[in-house]
Formats: structure tokens, C-alpha cells, sequence
């Protein structure tokens, strides 16, 4: 076997994102059916800004405290910290003490880990295995990834109904702890950086490099506009639009096949110009959009959808091969906590306008003006010839 499976460092890795990812997909599941069952609809909104505010506020300083300190030891306190605000979780659950504003403030303090937990996850891969394998880690890691959000949204409903709320975010709880237990066995010997005046000087030096490299903002932009237009249409619009509640599910359930189908594939494939194929390809997400907007028969929109998921995946790859390649691993965590932090941002903005937006021109007409908003923002980056020649190892 060749490849970064090779790597202990790296199979410990994978494992603990595996297990982290697993339960972090089916902990979101069970708090929303726990909030709902305390009769309380407008207190999931709550309960989900309280998470999304605060690790919107920390992204910034989570990429700067991943670059100046090591990394796994970033994400070994993350996970242990995430392990100990959902166990809180669970304890108030299962003990029948529900109570929003507490529920609230814990998940406040898992969105603050979260912060110091993604920028830190996507500097690590690097140290781990070889520039010429990161295109295939990646792959592996999005397959994980892919493969967790078909799984466990299903097991935590099972969960629930069998066992309660409570019972679910306690096994997510878990799940921290161990992937804590598995990144705390990596051995990266990383060279750490001086201290330098401060955290907030990081930021402002991380933001500075962020603007210098054209084909990096450029992405970015790109990528939050292609968010701007199409989560909020897909995610508000998109069950209003098909109708029934069994081909949404199959709709959804097919778009992350196509993820989990293209991620398995990067892993063999070798494309000279990733990042340029990541972003022609990205439009096809503008798919299902056009679909749902045009009122086409299931079987069109289940194709269309397997089809965005192909690209969403081989997009999401390039990227992060292509940050990890050629950005400088000193700067990486934050420069991939500004991509975070405008692409985050777009999304709660587009949900909030694309209800009116239906209300004024109807559901249907604006998914196909947000179909070519998103087309047009995916070929955007293209126009740089950065974009264009960047090329991978």
C-alpha cells in the first residue's frame, strides 16, 4: 500500500477526525429534536445562533493561536473542551433539567472551540504526510467527512427515537474524548514559530498575507458568493419546491453520494491544474438550483443533484490541496480561517433574504436567479490567470 495510509501519524488522524466526525454529525440531529420536544421551535434558532455567533467572533484568533502554537496540542484541548460542553449537554438532558438559557451557553462555548478546532485541523495534514500525497490525504479525508454526513444524521434519529436526546449528545460527548485520545498519539515535530507582540498582530499579519496572494482572495470571494446564492435557496426554498418530503430526503441522500462517490475517486486521479478543475467543476452545484427552479421530474433532479455533489467534491479537494501546497504552513491555519470566516458569513445572510425574495418573485424564479448568481461566481475566479496556471505537485 502506497500513500498516506502508510503514515501512522496519519491513519491516528484519520481515525480521530472518523470518530470526531461521527459524532458531531449526529449531535446537531439530537439537540434540535431535544429543543423541539421542550416545546420550544423559536429556541432552536436560538440555541443554533448561539453556537454559529461565537465561532463566527473566534475564527480569526483560532488561526492565529493554531500558527503560533502546535497544532495537535490546539485540537487536543478542543476536543477535550468540546467533550465536556456536550457531556454538560447531556447531563441536563437526561436528568430532565432543560433549560435554554443554559443549553445556549454551552453551545456558545462549543462554537468558540470550534474556532480554534478547524483552522488548527487544516494545518495539520501537512505535517503529517508529504506535499506529492496531500491531494490523496485530502481525498481520504473527504471521503470520512462525505461518509459521516450519510451516516450519522441517520443513526442519531434512530438514537433518539430508541434512546432520548439526551443518550445521543452523550455518545457525541464521547466521541471528543476519544478523538482527543487518538490526535494526542500524533508525534509532529513542527518547528514553532518566535513569539511575536500578540495574538490580535497575527490576525492583522494573517489578514495582510490573505490580500497578497491573489489567487487565495480570489477563491475565496468566489466561494462565499457561490454560498450567498445557493444554501440559503437550497436549504429554505429546497422542501418547498419538490413537495414531498421522501424525494427531498432522496434528494439530499443522493447529493451526498455524489460527494462521498467523487471523494473515493480524487484519490486516484491526478489533475495538473487542481485548482482551475476545482472551480470550472464547482458550477456544477448550479444544477439542482435550475432544477428545483424549473419544476423538473424527480428523476432529472436526482441526477442533477448527484451531479453538484461530484462537484462540490472535487472543488473542496482542490482547495485544500492547493492551500496546503503553496500556502506557507506558518501562515496556513490563518489564512484558512479568513476563507472560514467569509464563506460562514455569507451563509446566515443569504438565508435571511431568500425568504422575502420568494415572497416578492416566487420560489421558484428566484432558484433560477441564484442557479446563474452561483455560475457566475463559481467561473469568476477563473478570470486570473493565478487561478488558471496554479499548478499541483
Amino acid at each position: 500500500m502506497n500513500g498516506p495510509l502508510r503514515r501512522p501519524g496519519f491513519r491516528y488522524f484519520l481515525s480521530g477526525r472518523l470518530v470526531s466526525l461521527l459524532g458531531s454529525s449526529m449531535g446537531p440531529v439530537a439537540l434540535a429534536f431535544a429543543v423541539l420536544e421542550a416545546g420550544s421551535p423559536g429556541g432552536l434558532g436560538i440555541v443554533l445562533a448561539a453556537r454559529m455567533v461565537p465561532m463566527l467572533c473566534f475564527l480569526l484568533i483560532g488561526g492565529a493561536v493554531a500558527d503560533r502554537l502546535p497544532r495537535r496540542t490546539v485540537l487536543v484541548a478542543a476536543n477535550l473542551g468540546g467533550g465536556l460542553t456536550q457531556g454538560a449537554v447531556a447531563v441536563v438532558l437526561i436528568t430532565n433539567n432543560y433549560n435554554l438559557l443554559l443549553i445556549g451557553v454551552l453551545s456558545a462555548a462549543n462554537g468558540v472551540l470550534d474556532a480554534f478546532t478547524s483552522p488548527a485541523l487544516r494545518g495539520l495534514v501537512p505535517e503529517l504526510v508529504p506535499v506529492d500525497q496531500l491531494r490523496k490525504a485530502n481525498a481520504l479525508v473527504s471521503s470520512v467527512r462525505n461518509g459521516t454526513k450519510i451516516v450519522g444524521p441517520a443513526l442519531a434519529g434512530v438514537l433518539v427515537a430508541t434512546v432520548g436526546s439526551g443518550t445521543a449528545i452523550a455518545i457525541d460527548a464521547v466521541s471528543y474524548v476519544l478523538a482527543a485520545a487518538l490526535l494526542g498519539r500524533l508525534h509532529v515535530s513542527t518547528a514553532i514559530a518566535p513569539r511575536r507582540p500578540g495574538v490580535l498582530a497575527e490576525v492583522r499579519r494573517g489578514w495582510k498575507e490573505f490580500r497578497r496572494i491573489r489567487w487565495v482572495w480570489a477563491v475565496t470571494v468566489s466561494s462565499a458568493l457561490m454560498n450567498l446564492a445557493q444554501v440559503g435557496v437550497w436549504q429554505v426554498l429546497g422542501p418547498e419546491l419538490t413537495g414531498q418530503s421522501e424525494l427531498w430526503g432522496a434528494v439530499l441522500s443522493v447529493r451526498g453520494a455524489g460527494l462521498l462517490v467523487m471523494s473515493a475517486l480524487m484519490y486516484r486521479l491526478v489533475i495538473r491544474r487542481l485548482l482551475a478543475t476545482g472551480q470550472l467543476l464547482s458550477a456544477l452545484g448550479a444544477l439542482p438550483l435550475f432544477a428545483l427552479g424549473f419544476g423538473v421530474q424527480p428523476g432529472w433532479l436526482l441526477i442533477a443533484a448527484f451531479v453538484a455533489g461530484v462537484g462540490f467534491s472535487i472543488s473542496g479537494v482542490a482547495w485544500e490541496t492547493s492551500l496546503q501546497e503553496h500556502v506557507d504552513r506558518g501562515m496556513l491555519s490563518r489564512i484558512s480561517s479568513i476563507d472560514e470566516l467569509l464563506s460562514f458569513v455569507a451563509i446566515p445572510v443569504g438565508m435571511v433574504v431568500v425568504g422575502p425574495l420568494a415572497a416578492v418573485f416566487g420560489a421558484g424564479r428566484v432558484a433560477v436567479v441564484a442557479g446563474g448568481c452561483y455560475l457566475f461566481a463559481a467561473w469568476s475566479s477563473l478570470v486570473f490567470k493565478e487561478v488558471r496556471g496554479l499548478r499541483g505537485v
